[in-house]
């Protein structure tokens, strides 16, 4: 009884529901976007959904993160498996508190039939789809701040994230200084999670190579399967990628972080000389710091460059 009122419809039937049950989701990010994923897909009856957040419950996030109102002060992936198996037992939710980087993606993305990209994060998303575009997995990728959000589906059969986006834009927000609607980000979410059963069910047409904005109330939508893969683009490393003959840069200033990420770091990115065959990696906190001043560097350096997101402070 629990899949009855969504496997009487003649496009997912009994063989449908066959295929959500056998199906393996990567969730990465269990915040305002991961939620109403998780609820969807979970309420589904999809069989198994991996889940990487790193962070835990906070006050603040409760207007767009309403599951978490018993779990302040929790890990988000602990506590969102928790509501998740209250749900429905049949779907099993495997949290990982972790954070995905670089370093992490290939394997997680590997047994994955579709990613889904809740992260709302630069490099969170290009790291997914650089893995993605590697192993030919769907990635459900999104992103909403303020009152607009939008939803895409990447790699699989359709171009990846770099072929829509190859530049980072010149500055960015996030939900802590700009701002976010609740149910501006559950319309996001749910969209994501409507997309991803899309492709688990082979639905037509493939919501691969399809991008859907909201600005507010205003929807709008346009494909991109013929975008063609950008031929360069700067590439995001984690941490425990680093090379013992790597330039590292530090990006953020002293107030930010007091100690560079590494000791040997240099905080200033003027007038570097990088030795020749040396790359050079460039870290922040976002990583868009770090992209700006990769396109200025690549400008008279035509060396190989690497970016770092070193997130917030643990």
């Amino acid at each position: 009884m629990r899949y009855a009122r969504q496997a009487v419809l003649p496009q997912i039937g009994d063989a449908g529901q066959a295929r959500l049950a056998a199906a393996h989701v990567l969730v990465v990010g269990a915040g305002a976007l991961g939620i109403p994923v998780l609820q969807y897909l979970v309420g589904a009856g999809v069989g198994r959904i991996t889940l990487v957040d790193p962070d835990r419950a906070e006050v603040s996030n409760l207007h767009r993160q309403p599951i978490y109102g018993r779990h302040i002060g929790q890990p988000k992936a602990l506590a969102a498996a928790l509501e998740m198996a209250a749900l429905n037992p049949d779907t099993t939710v495997a949290p990982l508190v972790a954070r995905l980087d670089p370093a992490n993606a290939p394997d997680l993305v590997a047994p994955a039939d579709v990613v889904m990209d809740c992260a709302d994060s630069f490099a969170a998303t290009y790291a997914l789809s650089d893995a993605c575009l590697a192993a030919k997995r769907p990635l459900i990728a999104a992103s909403v701040l303020r009152i607009e959000g939008f939803a895409g589906g990447f790699c699989g059969t359709a171009p990846s994230v770099r072929a829509v986006f190859p530049d980072l834009p010149a500055q960015a927000g996030n939900c802590a200084t700009a701002g976010v609607m609740g149910p501006m980000a559950g319309l996001i979410g749910a969209l994501q999670a409507q997309m991803a059963l899309a492709v688990l069910l082979g639905l037509r047409p493939s919501p691969l190579g399809q991008m859907i904005r909201f600005d507010g109330l205003r929807p709008a939508s346009f494909r991109f399967d013929g975008a063609p893969e950008p031929a360069t683009g700067h590439r995001f490393i984690a941490t425990s990628q680093l090379r013992p003959s790597d330039l590292a840069v530090d990006l953020r200033g002293p107030d930010e972080a007091p100690q560079p990420f590494v000791p040997h770091a240099l905080r200033q990115p003027d007038g570097l000389r990088p030795a020749e065959g040396q790359r050079v990696v460039l870290a922040c906190r976002s990583g868009l710091r770090a992209w700006t001043a990769a396109d200025r560097l690549r400008q008279h350096w035509p060396g190989e460059i690497a970016l770092i997101a070193l997130g917030d402070p643990a």
